[in-house]
Protein backbone atom coordinates (compact mmCIF):
# COMPACT_ATOMS: atom_id res chain seq x y z
CA UNK A 1 0.00 0.00 0.00
CA UNK A 2 1.69 3.35 -1.18
CA UNK A 3 0.82 6.91 -1.72
CA UNK A 4 2.63 8.87 -4.24
CA UNK A 5 1.46 12.56 -4.58
CA UNK A 6 2.20 14.22 -8.19
CA UNK A 7 -0.08 17.29 -8.69
CA UNK A 8 -1.28 20.13 -6.61
CA UNK A 9 1.28 19.31 -3.57
CA UNK A 10 2.42 23.04 -2.56
CA UNK A 11 0.23 24.26 -5.38
CA UNK A 12 -3.79 24.76 -5.51
CA UNK A 13 -4.37 23.26 -9.07
CA UNK A 14 -3.04 20.07 -10.86
CA UNK A 15 -4.58 17.64 -8.27
CA UNK A 16 -3.23 14.00 -8.98
CA UNK A 17 -2.52 11.23 -6.17
CA UNK A 18 -0.95 7.84 -7.04
CA UNK A 19 -2.37 5.21 -5.13
CA UNK A 20 -1.25 0.78 -5.12
CA UNK A 21 -2.99 -1.34 -3.31
CA UNK A 22 -3.90 -4.84 -3.37
CA UNK A 23 -2.22 -5.21 -6.58
CA UNK A 24 -3.86 -2.51 -8.68
CA UNK A 25 -2.99 1.12 -9.75
CA UNK A 26 -5.02 3.74 -9.00
CA UNK A 27 -5.45 7.37 -9.72
CA UNK A 28 -7.11 9.82 -7.30
CA UNK A 29 -7.91 12.93 -9.76
CA UNK A 30 -5.98 13.64 -13.13
CA UNK A 31 -6.17 17.96 -13.09
CA UNK A 32 -4.85 19.99 -15.42
CA UNK A 33 -2.31 22.75 -13.98
CA UNK A 34 -3.61 26.39 -13.82
CA UNK A 35 -1.90 29.93 -13.93
CA UNK A 36 1.34 30.26 -12.48
CA UNK A 37 3.32 27.35 -11.09
CA UNK A 38 6.00 27.38 -8.12
CA UNK A 39 7.01 23.98 -8.68
CA UNK A 40 7.30 20.52 -10.81
CA UNK A 41 5.31 17.89 -10.43
CA UNK A 42 6.64 14.72 -11.00
CA UNK A 43 6.11 12.30 -13.59
CA UNK A 44 3.43 9.69 -12.85
CA UNK A 45 5.95 6.38 -12.27
CA UNK A 46 3.76 4.35 -14.63
CA UNK A 47 2.62 4.76 -17.89
CA UNK A 48 -0.98 5.93 -18.57
CA UNK A 49 -1.85 1.85 -20.16
CA UNK A 50 -0.51 0.72 -16.45
CA UNK A 51 -3.50 2.78 -14.80
CA UNK A 52 -6.23 0.57 -13.51
CA UNK A 53 -8.66 2.88 -12.19
CA UNK A 54 -9.23 6.76 -11.55
CA UNK A 55 -10.93 7.59 -8.71
CA UNK A 56 -12.19 11.32 -9.37
CA UNK A 57 -13.79 13.94 -6.84
CA UNK A 58 -15.52 16.68 -8.96
CA UNK A 59 -15.23 17.24 -12.60
CA UNK A 60 -13.54 20.65 -11.89
CA UNK A 61 -10.60 20.74 -14.76
CA UNK A 62 -8.34 21.11 -12.10
CA UNK A 63 -9.30 17.38 -11.24
CA UNK A 64 -10.05 16.54 -14.34
CA UNK A 65 -8.69 18.00 -17.28
CA UNK A 66 -5.43 15.86 -17.84
CA UNK A 67 -7.87 12.75 -18.15
CA UNK A 68 -8.17 12.69 -21.71
CA UNK A 69 -4.32 13.48 -21.79
CA UNK A 70 -3.80 9.89 -19.53
CA UNK A 71 -6.34 8.35 -22.63
CA UNK A 72 -3.52 9.74 -24.98
CA UNK A 73 -1.00 8.03 -23.10
CA UNK A 74 -2.95 4.70 -23.16
CA UNK A 75 -5.09 4.40 -20.22
CA UNK A 76 -7.94 2.34 -20.62
CA UNK A 77 -9.31 1.42 -17.48
CA UNK A 78 -12.17 2.70 -15.89
CA UNK A 79 -12.91 6.30 -13.85
CA UNK A 80 -15.40 6.11 -10.85
CA UNK A 81 -16.94 9.18 -9.80
CA UNK A 82 -20.60 10.39 -9.27
CA UNK A 83 -23.75 10.75 -11.40
CA UNK A 84 -23.71 13.56 -11.65
CA UNK A 85 -19.80 14.52 -12.26
CA UNK A 86 -19.99 11.98 -14.44
CA UNK A 87 -22.50 14.29 -16.71
CA UNK A 88 -20.54 17.47 -16.11
CA UNK A 89 -17.63 15.72 -17.47
CA UNK A 90 -19.05 14.94 -20.76
CA UNK A 91 -19.42 18.20 -21.83
CA UNK A 92 -16.70 19.64 -19.98
CA UNK A 93 -13.52 17.21 -21.38
CA UNK A 94 -14.76 17.91 -24.57
CA UNK A 95 -14.91 21.55 -24.00
CA UNK A 96 -11.34 21.72 -22.81
CA UNK A 97 -10.67 19.32 -25.93
CA UNK A 98 -12.00 22.39 -28.14
CA UNK A 99 -9.57 24.67 -26.70
CA UNK A 100 -7.04 22.89 -26.45
CA UNK A 101 -7.30 22.33 -30.42
CA UNK A 102 -8.10 26.02 -30.85
CA UNK A 103 -5.64 27.69 -29.20
CA UNK A 104 -3.44 25.19 -30.78
CA UNK A 105 -4.50 26.25 -34.81
CA UNK A 106 -4.35 30.17 -33.62
CA UNK A 107 -0.26 29.44 -32.33
CA UNK A 108 0.26 27.18 -35.66
CA UNK A 109 -1.07 30.24 -37.78
CA UNK A 110 1.28 32.55 -35.85
CA UNK A 111 4.39 30.16 -36.10
CA UNK A 112 3.91 30.47 -40.09
CA UNK A 113 3.89 34.55 -39.97
CA UNK A 114 6.67 34.69 -37.24
CA UNK A 115 9.83 33.08 -37.59
CA UNK A 116 11.54 31.23 -34.90
CA UNK A 117 8.58 29.90 -33.23
CA UNK A 118 7.71 26.12 -33.37
CA UNK A 119 4.12 25.14 -34.76
CA UNK A 120 2.42 24.61 -31.35
CA UNK A 121 0.64 20.56 -30.99
CA UNK A 122 -2.31 20.61 -28.39
CA UNK A 123 -2.44 18.49 -25.05
CA UNK A 124 -5.20 16.30 -26.48
CA UNK A 125 -7.62 16.13 -28.83
CA UNK A 126 -11.24 15.53 -29.41
CA UNK A 127 -10.69 11.75 -30.32
CA UNK A 128 -9.25 11.91 -26.81
CA UNK A 129 -11.63 12.98 -24.85
CA UNK A 130 -14.46 11.34 -26.32
CA UNK A 131 -12.52 7.91 -25.79
CA UNK A 132 -12.06 8.77 -21.75
CA UNK A 133 -15.34 9.50 -21.47
CA UNK A 134 -16.57 6.47 -22.74
CA UNK A 135 -14.64 4.73 -19.56
CA UNK A 136 -16.73 7.06 -17.06
CA UNK A 137 -18.57 4.76 -14.41
CA UNK A 138 -21.26 6.62 -12.82
CA UNK A 139 -21.75 5.88 -9.05
CA UNK A 140 -24.63 7.04 -6.75
CA UNK A 141 -23.31 8.91 -3.21
CA UNK A 142 -23.34 6.89 0.13
CA UNK A 143 -22.97 3.46 -1.88
CA UNK A 144 -20.14 1.02 -0.67
CA UNK A 145 -18.47 -0.07 -4.16
CA UNK A 146 -16.80 -3.09 -4.39
CA UNK A 147 -14.02 -1.60 -6.33
CA UNK A 148 -12.04 -5.03 -6.61
CA UNK A 149 -10.70 -8.01 -4.46
CA UNK A 150 -9.44 -6.26 -1.52
CA UNK A 151 -10.42 -2.15 -2.75
CA UNK A 152 -14.08 -0.67 -1.59
CA UNK A 153 -14.82 2.91 -2.42
CA UNK A 154 -17.54 5.25 -0.81
CA UNK A 155 -18.43 8.66 -2.49
CA UNK A 156 -19.87 11.50 0.26
CA UNK A 157 -21.54 14.59 -0.99
CA UNK A 158 -18.76 17.33 0.10
CA UNK A 159 -20.82 20.65 -1.16
CA UNK A 160 -18.26 22.15 -3.69
CA UNK A 161 -20.26 21.68 -6.69
CA UNK A 162 -22.55 19.38 -7.98
CA UNK A 163 -21.50 16.30 -7.75
CA UNK A 164 -18.83 16.69 -5.87
CA UNK A 165 -17.04 13.96 -3.55
CA UNK A 166 -14.75 12.75 -0.42
CA UNK A 167 -13.65 9.30 -1.84
CA UNK A 168 -13.14 6.67 1.06
CA UNK A 169 -11.16 3.52 0.02
CA UNK A 170 -10.88 0.37 2.32
CA UNK A 171 -7.51 -1.78 1.63
CA UNK A 172 -6.70 -5.01 2.18
CA UNK A 173 -3.58 -6.79 1.63
CA UNK A 174 -2.87 -10.01 3.27
CA UNK A 175 -3.80 -9.39 7.04
CA UNK A 176 -3.37 -5.36 6.99
CA UNK A 177 -6.37 -2.90 6.63
CA UNK A 178 -6.09 0.65 6.21
CA UNK A 179 -8.53 3.41 5.21
CA UNK A 180 -7.80 6.38 3.29
CA UNK A 181 -10.07 9.36 2.49
CA UNK A 182 -9.28 11.71 -0.06
CA UNK A 183 -10.87 14.83 0.38
CA UNK A 184 -11.65 16.46 -2.52
CA UNK A 185 -12.48 20.02 -2.56
CA UNK A 186 -14.36 21.00 0.66
CA UNK A 187 -17.52 22.89 0.28
CA UNK A 188 -18.86 25.94 1.91
CA UNK A 189 -21.89 26.17 4.39
CA UNK A 190 -24.92 27.58 2.80
CA UNK A 191 -24.05 28.02 -0.22
CA UNK A 192 -26.92 28.29 -3.44
CA UNK A 193 -28.44 25.08 -4.87
CA UNK A 194 -26.45 22.54 -3.08
CA UNK A 195 -26.25 20.67 0.00
CA UNK A 196 -23.94 21.53 2.68
CA UNK A 197 -20.60 19.03 2.97
CA UNK A 198 -21.54 15.85 4.68
CA UNK A 199 -18.82 14.67 7.53
CA UNK A 200 -17.12 11.17 7.25
CA UNK A 201 -16.40 9.46 10.76
CA UNK A 202 -13.55 7.26 10.18
CA UNK A 203 -10.20 7.06 8.57
CA UNK A 204 -6.84 5.66 8.71
CA UNK A 205 -5.16 8.28 6.61
CA UNK A 206 -6.82 11.69 4.93
CA UNK A 207 -5.79 13.72 1.99
CA UNK A 208 -7.28 16.95 2.36
CA UNK A 209 -6.93 20.16 0.79
CA UNK A 210 -6.28 23.67 2.25
CA UNK A 211 -7.12 26.40 -0.36
CA UNK A 212 -8.52 28.07 2.03
CA UNK A 213 -6.47 26.75 5.17
CA UNK A 214 -4.68 30.62 6.17
CA UNK A 215 -8.52 32.61 6.43
CA UNK A 216 -11.63 32.74 7.85
CA UNK A 217 -14.58 33.89 5.60
CA UNK A 218 -16.48 36.59 6.92
CA UNK A 219 -18.90 35.58 10.36
CA UNK A 220 -22.23 37.14 8.97
CA UNK A 221 -23.25 36.08 5.92
CA UNK A 222 -22.73 38.09 3.43
CA UNK A 223 -25.46 39.98 1.85
CA UNK A 224 -24.79 38.39 -1.87
CA UNK A 225 -28.09 39.60 -3.42
CA UNK A 226 -27.78 43.14 -1.93
CA UNK A 227 -24.35 43.89 -3.10
CA UNK A 228 -25.02 42.34 -6.39
CA UNK A 229 -28.05 44.59 -6.88
CA UNK A 230 -25.84 48.02 -5.53
CA UNK A 231 -23.37 46.67 -8.73
CA UNK A 232 -26.05 46.76 -11.53
CA UNK A 233 -28.00 49.14 -10.42
CA UNK A 234 -25.10 51.67 -10.65
CA UNK A 235 -23.23 50.41 -13.60
CA UNK A 236 -26.96 50.72 -15.52
CA UNK A 237 -27.21 54.05 -14.06
CA UNK A 238 -23.81 54.77 -15.56
CA UNK A 239 -24.95 53.34 -18.97
CA UNK A 240 -22.53 50.28 -18.75
CA UNK A 241 -22.02 46.42 -18.93
CA UNK A 242 -21.45 44.46 -15.60
CA UNK A 243 -19.25 41.86 -17.07
CA UNK A 244 -18.72 38.38 -15.27
CA UNK A 245 -15.83 35.99 -15.55
CA UNK A 246 -17.35 32.85 -14.21
CA UNK A 247 -16.87 29.12 -13.99
CA UNK A 248 -19.28 27.30 -16.49
CA UNK A 249 -20.06 24.92 -13.63
CA UNK A 250 -21.28 25.44 -10.72
CA UNK A 251 -20.61 29.77 -10.29
CA UNK A 252 -22.55 30.68 -13.48
CA UNK A 253 -25.48 28.50 -11.99
CA UNK A 254 -25.40 30.34 -8.77
CA UNK A 255 -24.82 33.88 -9.99
CA UNK A 256 -28.25 32.98 -12.08
CA UNK A 257 -29.43 31.63 -8.90
CA UNK A 258 -29.10 35.34 -7.62
CA UNK A 259 -30.04 37.22 -10.42
CA UNK A 260 -33.84 35.32 -10.62
CA UNK A 261 -34.53 36.52 -6.94
CA UNK A 262 -33.31 40.31 -8.17
CA UNK A 263 -35.41 40.22 -10.87
CA UNK A 264 -38.43 38.47 -8.94
CA UNK A 265 -38.01 41.13 -6.55
CA UNK A 266 -38.31 43.91 -8.86
CA UNK A 267 -34.81 45.24 -7.24
CA UNK A 268 -32.57 47.08 -9.81
CA UNK A 269 -34.80 50.47 -10.35
CA UNK A 270 -35.25 51.87 -13.36
CA UNK A 271 -33.70 49.07 -15.62
CA UNK A 272 -36.80 46.91 -15.90
CA UNK A 273 -36.17 43.68 -18.15
CA UNK A 274 -32.52 43.95 -18.36
CA UNK A 275 -30.77 41.65 -20.45
CA UNK A 276 -28.55 38.76 -18.80
CA UNK A 277 -26.52 37.26 -20.97
CA UNK A 278 -24.96 33.41 -20.37
CA UNK A 279 -22.45 33.22 -23.27
CA UNK A 280 -20.63 29.95 -22.80
CA UNK A 281 -21.77 26.90 -24.50
CA UNK A 282 -20.51 24.94 -21.78
CA UNK A 283 -22.19 27.10 -19.39
CA UNK A 284 -25.42 26.23 -21.06
CA UNK A 285 -25.42 22.46 -21.10
CA UNK A 286 -24.25 22.41 -17.09
CA UNK A 287 -27.33 24.31 -16.49
CA UNK A 288 -28.89 21.57 -17.79
CA UNK A 289 -27.30 18.92 -15.95
CA UNK A 290 -28.24 20.93 -12.79
CA UNK A 291 -31.91 20.83 -13.41
CA UNK A 292 -31.78 16.76 -14.30
CA UNK A 293 -29.72 16.25 -10.49
CA UNK A 294 -32.14 18.29 -8.24
CA UNK A 295 -33.40 15.32 -6.52
CA UNK A 296 -29.85 14.23 -5.52
CA UNK A 297 -27.82 17.57 -5.17
CA UNK A 298 -30.00 20.20 -4.35
CA UNK A 299 -30.66 21.43 -0.79
CA UNK A 300 -33.68 22.41 0.80
CA UNK A 301 -34.43 25.88 -0.27
CA UNK A 302 -33.89 25.35 -3.82
CA UNK A 303 -36.09 22.27 -3.57
CA UNK A 304 -38.89 24.55 -1.73
CA UNK A 305 -38.34 26.68 -5.03
CA UNK A 306 -39.20 23.74 -7.39
CA UNK A 307 -41.82 22.50 -5.14
CA UNK A 308 -44.10 25.78 -5.76
CA UNK A 309 -43.12 25.46 -9.60
CA UNK A 310 -40.18 28.06 -9.45
CA UNK A 311 -37.43 27.32 -11.81
CA UNK A 312 -34.20 28.06 -9.16
CA UNK A 313 -31.90 29.24 -12.19
CA UNK A 314 -34.14 30.08 -14.76
CA UNK A 315 -36.03 34.21 -15.37
CA UNK A 316 -37.17 36.13 -18.25
CA UNK A 317 -35.00 38.15 -20.19
CA UNK A 318 -32.17 35.48 -19.82
CA UNK A 319 -30.58 34.74 -23.15
CA UNK A 320 -28.49 31.67 -23.55
CA UNK A 321 -25.99 32.07 -26.52
CA UNK A 322 -24.15 29.67 -28.35
CA UNK A 323 -22.75 30.48 -31.69
CA UNK A 324 -19.77 32.86 -31.99
CA UNK A 325 -22.08 34.77 -34.00
CA UNK A 326 -24.81 35.64 -31.12
CA UNK A 327 -21.86 36.03 -28.77
CA UNK A 328 -19.95 38.74 -31.09
CA UNK A 329 -23.83 40.56 -31.08
CA UNK A 330 -23.94 40.92 -27.63
CA UNK A 331 -21.22 43.58 -27.45
CA UNK A 332 -22.70 45.76 -30.77
CA UNK A 333 -26.03 45.98 -28.14
CA UNK A 334 -25.84 49.05 -26.45
CA UNK A 335 -28.10 48.49 -23.55
CA UNK A 336 -27.01 48.01 -20.17
CA UNK A 337 -26.62 44.14 -19.39
CA UNK A 338 -25.14 41.25 -17.39
CA UNK A 339 -22.31 39.72 -19.31
CA UNK A 340 -21.61 36.20 -17.90
CA UNK A 341 -18.92 34.09 -19.98
CA UNK A 342 -16.18 31.42 -19.39
CA UNK A 343 -13.36 31.20 -18.47
CA UNK A 344 -13.81 32.40 -14.91
CA UNK A 345 -9.50 33.50 -14.73
CA UNK A 346 -9.82 34.81 -17.71
CA UNK A 347 -7.46 32.64 -19.16
CA UNK A 348 -9.31 31.71 -22.39
CA UNK A 349 -12.76 31.34 -24.06
CA UNK A 350 -15.30 34.00 -24.97
CA UNK A 351 -14.58 36.06 -21.81
CA UNK A 352 -11.65 37.72 -22.88
CA UNK A 353 -13.08 39.03 -26.08
CA UNK A 354 -15.89 40.93 -23.28
CA UNK A 355 -12.83 41.88 -21.82
CA UNK A 356 -11.38 43.35 -24.67
CA UNK A 357 -14.40 45.59 -25.45
CA UNK A 358 -15.23 46.38 -22.01
CA UNK A 359 -12.47 47.21 -20.09
CA UNK A 360 -11.70 50.15 -21.45
CA UNK A 361 -15.18 51.29 -20.85
CA UNK A 362 -15.18 53.39 -17.44
CA UNK A 363 -18.98 53.05 -16.98
CA UNK A 364 -18.41 49.41 -17.00
CA UNK A 365 -17.73 47.08 -14.19
CA UNK A 366 -15.80 43.40 -14.38
CA UNK A 367 -17.22 41.82 -11.44
CA UNK A 368 -15.06 38.80 -9.91
CA UNK A 369 -16.89 35.97 -8.50
CA UNK A 370 -14.59 33.22 -8.05
CA UNK A 371 -10.90 32.29 -6.74
CA UNK A 372 -8.14 33.79 -9.18
CA UNK A 373 -4.89 31.57 -9.20
CA UNK A 374 -1.29 33.24 -9.08
CA UNK A 375 -0.09 34.21 -12.75
CA UNK A 376 -4.05 34.06 -14.08
CA UNK A 377 -5.21 37.70 -15.99
CA UNK A 378 -7.78 37.27 -13.43
CA UNK A 379 -5.10 37.82 -10.55
CA UNK A 380 -3.34 40.41 -12.30
CA UNK A 381 -6.81 42.76 -12.96
CA UNK A 382 -7.47 42.05 -9.72
CA UNK A 383 -4.05 43.29 -8.17
CA UNK A 384 -4.22 46.60 -9.98
CA UNK A 385 -3.06 45.91 -13.89
CA UNK A 386 -3.87 48.94 -15.68
CA UNK A 387 -3.36 47.27 -19.25
CA UNK A 388 -3.71 44.02 -20.47
CA UNK A 389 -2.67 42.49 -23.91
CA UNK A 390 -5.51 40.65 -25.52
CA UNK A 391 -5.56 39.18 -29.28
CA UNK A 392 -2.06 40.96 -30.18
CA UNK A 393 -3.76 44.68 -29.06
CA UNK A 394 -3.12 46.66 -26.16
CA UNK A 395 -5.98 47.65 -23.98
CA UNK A 396 -6.11 50.29 -20.95
CA UNK A 397 -8.44 49.20 -17.72
CA UNK A 398 -10.87 51.68 -17.26
CA UNK A 399 -13.94 49.51 -16.11
CA UNK A 400 -14.44 49.29 -12.38
CA UNK A 401 -12.99 46.26 -11.16
CA UNK A 402 -15.03 44.67 -8.43
CA UNK A 403 -14.81 41.20 -6.36
CA UNK A 404 -18.28 40.10 -4.72
CA UNK A 405 -16.50 39.61 -1.20
CA UNK A 406 -17.27 36.16 0.51
CA UNK A 407 -18.71 33.97 -2.21
CA UNK A 408 -16.82 31.07 -2.52
CA UNK A 409 -16.75 27.24 -3.50
CA UNK A 410 -14.44 26.26 -0.71
CA UNK A 411 -14.69 26.25 2.98
CA UNK A 412 -12.44 28.16 4.70
CA UNK A 413 -10.19 27.18 7.92
CA UNK A 414 -12.69 26.50 10.34
CA UNK A 415 -14.68 24.73 7.75
CA UNK A 416 -11.64 22.42 6.75
CA UNK A 417 -11.43 22.10 10.76
CA UNK A 418 -14.93 21.48 11.28
CA UNK A 419 -14.82 18.40 9.11
CA UNK A 420 -11.28 17.00 10.38
CA UNK A 421 -13.08 17.34 13.69
CA UNK A 422 -15.81 15.07 12.15
CA UNK A 423 -13.47 11.72 12.21
CA UNK A 424 -14.70 10.03 15.80
CA UNK A 425 -11.34 9.21 16.17
CA UNK A 426 -7.94 11.14 14.80
CA UNK A 427 -6.46 9.85 11.71
CA UNK A 428 -2.85 8.63 12.26
CA UNK A 429 -2.10 11.21 9.58
CA UNK A 430 -3.30 13.65 7.68
CA UNK A 431 -1.41 14.90 4.00
CA UNK A 432 -2.31 18.21 3.31
CA UNK A 433 -2.58 19.16 -0.36
CA UNK A 434 -4.11 21.92 -2.73
CA UNK A 435 -3.27 25.26 -1.33
CA UNK A 436 -0.02 27.58 -1.61
CA UNK A 437 2.84 26.38 -0.73
CA UNK A 438 2.63 28.59 3.06
CA UNK A 439 -0.83 28.13 3.35
CA UNK A 440 0.01 23.78 3.46
CA UNK A 441 2.81 24.47 5.70
CA UNK A 442 0.18 26.92 8.25
CA UNK A 443 -2.64 24.67 7.66
CA UNK A 444 -0.44 21.21 8.62
CA UNK A 445 1.51 23.25 11.64
CA UNK A 446 -2.40 24.17 12.61
CA UNK A 447 -3.38 20.22 12.52
CA UNK A 448 -0.21 19.11 14.37
CA UNK A 449 0.26 21.94 17.30
CA UNK A 450 -3.00 22.55 17.55
CA UNK A 451 -5.51 19.91 17.19
CA UNK A 452 -3.04 17.44 18.33
CA UNK A 453 -3.07 15.25 14.36
CA UNK A 454 0.16 14.34 12.94
CA UNK A 455 0.23 16.26 9.79
CA UNK A 456 2.65 16.63 6.67
CA UNK A 457 2.45 19.04 3.57
CA UNK A 458 4.36 16.79 0.98
CA UNK A 459 6.35 18.11 -2.16
CA UNK A 460 5.41 16.02 -5.42
CA UNK A 461 7.29 12.73 -6.30
CA UNK A 462 7.05 12.22 -2.15
CA UNK A 463 5.99 8.26 -1.61
CA UNK A 464 4.58 6.94 1.47
CA UNK A 465 4.31 3.49 2.84
CA UNK A 466 0.49 3.43 4.11
CA UNK A 467 1.31 -0.04 6.17
CA UNK A 468 4.04 1.42 8.39
CA UNK A 469 3.33 4.51 8.27
CA UNK A 470 6.49 5.75 7.01
CA UNK A 471 7.87 7.86 4.22
CA UNK A 472 9.11 5.72 1.78
CA UNK A 473 11.04 8.90 -0.20
CA UNK A 474 10.46 12.55 0.98
CA UNK A 475 11.03 15.08 -2.74
CA UNK A 476 12.55 18.53 -2.53
CA UNK A 477 10.76 21.41 -3.98
CA UNK A 478 11.89 21.62 -7.72
CA UNK A 479 11.42 25.43 -8.23
CA UNK A 480 10.05 26.21 -12.45
CA UNK A 481 9.26 30.16 -13.33
CA UNK A 482 7.44 29.28 -16.88
CA UNK A 483 3.55 29.01 -16.21
CA UNK A 484 1.66 26.30 -16.48
CA UNK A 485 1.14 24.94 -20.00
CA UNK A 486 4.36 26.71 -21.47
CA UNK A 487 6.82 23.55 -21.86
CA UNK A 488 8.12 22.95 -24.83
CA UNK A 489 7.61 19.23 -25.02
CA UNK A 490 3.63 17.91 -24.81
CA UNK A 491 3.93 13.88 -24.69
CA UNK A 492 0.51 13.45 -25.05
CA UNK A 493 0.80 15.09 -28.51
CA UNK A 494 3.91 14.18 -29.71
CA UNK A 495 3.34 11.13 -32.35
CA UNK A 496 6.13 8.75 -30.92
CA UNK A 497 5.05 9.41 -27.42
CA UNK A 498 1.99 7.92 -28.13
CA UNK A 499 3.96 5.16 -29.56
CA UNK A 500 5.85 4.38 -26.59
CA UNK A 501 2.43 4.66 -24.62
CA UNK A 502 0.78 2.31 -26.93
CA UNK A 503 4.15 -0.24 -26.61
CA UNK A 504 2.88 0.25 -22.61
CA UNK A 505 -0.80 -0.93 -23.36
CA UNK A 506 0.01 -3.89 -25.32
CA UNK A 507 2.91 -5.13 -22.56
CA UNK A 508 -0.26 -4.39 -20.02
CA UNK A 509 -2.78 -6.19 -21.75
CA UNK A 510 -0.29 -8.75 -22.00
CA UNK A 511 0.59 -8.94 -18.22
CA UNK A 512 -3.39 -9.23 -18.24
CA UNK A 513 -3.41 -12.18 -19.95
CA UNK A 514 -1.07 -14.27 -17.96
CA UNK A 515 -2.74 -17.80 -17.22
CA UNK A 516 -4.97 -17.67 -20.18
CA UNK A 517 -5.75 -20.96 -22.83
CA UNK A 518 -2.24 -21.95 -24.20
CA UNK A 519 -4.06 -21.20 -27.65
CA UNK A 520 -4.91 -18.20 -27.36
CA UNK A 521 -2.11 -17.35 -26.02
CA UNK A 522 -0.10 -18.92 -28.41
CA UNK A 523 -1.83 -16.68 -31.00
CA UNK A 524 -1.72 -13.67 -29.72
CA UNK A 525 2.22 -13.79 -29.64
CA UNK A 526 2.56 -14.52 -33.25
CA UNK A 527 0.44 -11.71 -33.38
CA UNK A 528 2.89 -9.77 -31.63
CA UNK A 529 5.88 -11.08 -33.73
CA UNK A 530 4.19 -11.02 -36.63
CA UNK A 531 3.89 -6.87 -35.92
CA UNK A 532 7.46 -6.75 -34.82
CA UNK A 533 8.45 -8.41 -38.00
CA UNK A 534 7.09 -5.73 -40.07
CA UNK A 535 8.42 -2.66 -38.34
CA UNK A 536 11.63 -4.26 -36.79
CA UNK A 537 13.99 -3.19 -40.16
Amino acid sequence: MKLTFIGAAHEVTGSCHYLEAAGKRILVDCGMEQGMRSYESAKLPIGGAQVDYVLLTHAHVDHSGMLPALYADGFRGQVLTTVATADLCSIMLRDCAHIQMQEAEWKARKAKRTSGIEPHEPLYTMEDADGVIKRLVPCHYNQVIELCEGIRIRFTDVGHLLGSASIEVWMKEDEDEKKIVFSGDLGNVDQPLIKDPMMTEEADYVVMESTYGDRIHSSVRPDYVGELTRILQETFDAGGNVVIPSFAVGRTQEMLYFLRQIKAENRVKGHPGFPVYVDSPLAVEATEIFQRNVEECFDEDAMALIRRGINPIRFPDLKLTITSDESRAINFDMTPKVIISASGMCEAGRIRHHLKHNLWRPECTVLFVGYQANGTLGRMLIEGMDEVRLFGETIDVRADIRQLVGISGHADKDGLLAWVEGFRKKPDKIFVVHGESTVCESFAECLEHEHGISAFAPYSGTCFDLRTGAAEYVAAPVHVSLPAGKKKSRAAADVFSRLLAAGQRLFSVIRKNEGGANKDLAKFADQVNSLCDKWDK
